[in-house]
């Protein structure tokens, strides 16, 4: 596992090697209720759930959660604090496969992402970078048993 974070990447040979490598972590960012409440707003998504208090506190998580498009939005800030495409002029999220939201995240919670590089391929324009993005979550100071998140974050990286 690298000693210093963002791990720098700058040539397609370096990529390769790293294959199955554990990328690292990212800090911890917390999703307060105005970061939910905003994310609901720029999307029109304002179910009870995200953003109703009083019948989120008598609903199945005891509070309010985050919508799971909006762990899934962070993954490219939380992903480029523990890699860096130095070697590219040019970074494009270029999607996601299996995407997947195992566990709900309470608002006051702290999330971080872990990275690992599971695939390096050619693209017509690039090279397309695969890599596993698992998301943890911490409610109360306690880190919780199923991750938040976890999807293969695509990545094109142009020259």
């Amino acid at each position: 596992m690298p000693d210093s974070l963002p791990r720098k990447f700058s040539s397609p040979d370096e990529l390769v090697a790293a294959v199955g490598e554990h990328l690292g972590c990212s800090d911890w960012l917390s999703l307060d209720q105005s970061r939910i409440d905003a994310f609901a707003e720029a999307t029109g998504d304002r179910q009870w759930i995200h953003v109703d208090l009083q019948r989120a506190a008598r609903g199945p998580h005891g509070c309010t959660i985050a919508h799971g498009y909006l762990t899934l939005s962070l993954l490219p800030a939380l992903v480029a604090s523990i890699v860096s495409y130095a070697g590219w002029t040019t970074r494009l999220n270029y999607g996601s496969n299996k995407v997947r939201f195992p566990a709900a995240v309470r608002s006051g919670s702290r999330v971080r992402a872990s990275a690992e590089l599971v695939g390096v391929s050619p693209a017509a324009t690039g090279l397309l970078v695969t890599t596993q993005v698992t998301l943890e979550h911490e409610y109360d100071g306690r880190l919780q048993p199923k991750p938040a998140l976890v999807a293969e974050v695509l990545t094109l990286l142009l020259p």
